[in-house]
């Protein structure tokens, strides 16, 4: 049983934002939503950008740290689903995360079939 099980990649439910700049740089945050029964909750993920920074890679530095940081963030939900015992799930625009253990449980039953038996001719 996987940790996310979703119709989609797992960053095209992130939602990206960025605070008011600074002297220091900007900063920015990466966050997930997800329902955790009926409660609405997320995770997020701060990171921060120099000036100096921003110009790296030929002006690209923007852009090469956010895939590093998201990146990041998608191995520490990985990390944190299975530090918990917990999975990604459903449908909706929102996932879900219910305990693995709920998962399982859900699981349809297998069928059983009974096999036809061969009888030995008794002599």
């Amino acid at each position: 049983m996987t940790l996310i099980e979703l119709p989609r990649a797992l960053e095209d439910y992130f939602a990206f934002a960025e605070t008011e700049p600074t002297r220091r740089g900007r900063r920015f945050s990466i966050s997930l939503p997800y329902f955790n029964g009926e409660r609405l909750e997320r995770l997020q993920w701060w990171y921060h950008v120099s000036a100096v920074q921003e110009q790296m890679y030929d002006g690209t530095g923007l852009v090469v740290l956010r895939v590093r940081s998201i990146e990041r963030f998608r191995r520490h939900i990985e990390r944190w689903l299975a530090n918990t015992d917990q999975q990604l799930h459903g449908d909706d625009p929102i996932p879900r995360v219910r305990t693995r253990r709920a998962a399982v449980a859900e699981l349809p039953k297998a069928e059983v079939i009974p096999l036809p038996v061969e009888r030995a001719a008794i002599a």
